[in-house]
């Protein structure tokens, strides 16, 4: 059984990566196997193997355990709950989507963050039985925050189980209206609410004959329409940012060049011809090629691995990154800014301890200076604090300081320079994935 093939006449939106979050047992895996049933886009040996597996966990239970189709850890199966990140692809006659299906448990925060680090939407579920007097769970108002960190634009608020809750509207609108006022105080503008049964299917692929009362999209039918980060070409129109992550020596040599720089695009283009200047260096050359494994390109786009080859021969190495050469779309060059920091590691942190900060392809020796403010999860509001430390799943507005100046942008205008992430200097585990918020004035 596969996925049916594009409709003739149809719109191709291209891929959507979204994920789903929320807090655990909310039903996330539950909804991702439903989406991937209901659109055939399952194999006849997978459902095979899937009713197996669910007979071994639960003898008396005849429905399929759609959530099986996610939980692929053996750690998972056994405790009903999903730890790791799990991704699945599947395609409709309007789409193709990648789906990351993220642990709701507090202590697998940091996976979440993983999987949300490159979505273009976010499915946020709610149980409709554990919303009681409208307080919503403290990790949905975890992972909404996350989202919006992450520039996540488009959220979808499923609210899950109604069936267990005779599909009341009353219920719906209560969650929604909480919902709404985190979401607010958050900044999240895009959120549409979807009452659905992930066991059942309702409102997911189709709309429920059960809520005659709900007006709007199913869920496949809002994730079918809702446009990912290049649809509206936002990362094209953006300064160029290109991260070099390898230096290929001798490449295309008889084509009078010794070197090519090899990266991922993550903002503007690269044409033949074009300017470009080396930062930290400050170096400046001119676009020779861009090429990829299947030949030349006149122009490289956003999110595209390429290979650029200059027409001078430069001191260009990993970390480094090609800009435009332009001194309005330069980025700031500095060793300390202000930034959201997700806190991941289990030890808290303390203030001056040494770390490896990654930003694009370079490495440098940082320390978070001082903390801000903490996110409060009770009001969804930042509160001042003197605070030296913050401990597991904190999120926090600090200052950072690294070694080497770095190329900074902030986040929402451009990911890929905006981004980054901490690491141990002693055990390489990451402990904490930051936003700049603010840059400022360059000190390179």
């Amino acid at each position: 059984m596969t996925a049916p093939p594009p409709q003739t006449g149809v719109e191709d939106r291209g891929v959507l990566r979204f994920i789903t979050a929320g807090s655990v047992d909310d039903g996330k895996s539950t909804l991702i196997g439903r989406l991937l049933y209901d659109t055939k886009s399952i194999l006849s040996d997978q459902l095979t193997a899937l009713a197996r597996a669910g007979e071994r966990r639960d003898a008396s239970r005849t429905e399929l355990d759609l959530a099986l189709l996610t939980d692929g850890l053996e750690a998972e199966r056994e405790q009903g709950i999903t730890i790791d990140v799990a991704y699945r692809y599947f395609a409709t006659g309007r789409r193709k989507f990648i789906i990351a299906d993220t642990p709701g448990h507090e202590q697998y925060t940091r996976n979440m963050v993983t999987g949300a680090s490159t979505a273009d939407a976010a499915v946020i579920l709610i149980d409709a039985t554990r919303v009681v007097d409208g307080v919503l769970l403290p990790q949905t108002r975890r992972h909404s925050a996350i989202a919006k960190l992450l520039g996540i634009r488009h959220v979808v608020l499923a609210v899950n189980k109604l069936d267990q809750v005779e599909f009341s509207p009353t219920v719906f609108e209560t969650i929604v209206a909480a919902y709404r006022q985190v979401a607010d105080r958050l900044g999240l503008a895009d959120v549409t609410a979807i009452p659905v049964s992930a066991l059942y299917g309702d409102n997911v692929v189709s709309r429920s004959e059960r809520t005659p009362w709900y007006e709007g999209p199913s869920l496949l039918d809002w994730l079918e329409q809702v446009p990912s980060a290049l649809d509206d070409n936002q990362l094209a129109h953006a300064p160029l940012r290109f991260a070099v992550q390898y230096v290929l020596r001798g490449f295309e040599a008889s084509e009078g060049s010794a070197r090519g720089h090899a990266g991922r695009i993550g903002s503007g283009v690269i044409v033949p011809g074009q300017r470009i200047r080396v930062l930290p260096s400050g170096a400046v050359a001119q676009v020779q090629a861009v090429t990829t494994f299947d030949g030349p390109l006149s122009v490289a786009q956003p999110g595209q691995s390429v290979v650029v080859r200059l027409d001078r021969e430069l001191d260009v190495s990993r970390g480094d990154w090609l800009v435009e050469d332009d001194a309005e779309s330069q980025p700031v060059q500095a060793r300390q800014f202000a930034a959201d920091l997700a806190w991941l590691d289990a030890e808290p942190l303390a203030l001056q301890r040494r770390v490896w900060l990654r930003h694009g392809t370079r490495w440098v020796q940082a320390r978070v200076k001082q903390v801000d403010a903490v996110l409060d999860l009770g009001t969804v509001e930042w509160q001042p604090t003197e605070r030296a430390a913050l401990g597991p799943n904190d999120i926090a507005r600090v200052v950072v300081e690294t070694q080497q100046p770095i190329a900074l942008d902030p986040y929402d205008r451009i990911p890929a320079s905006g981004a980054f992430v901490l690491v141990d200097a002693a055990t390489n585990h990451t402990v904490a994935a930051g936003m700049i918020r603010e840059t400022p004035r360059s000190d390179a």
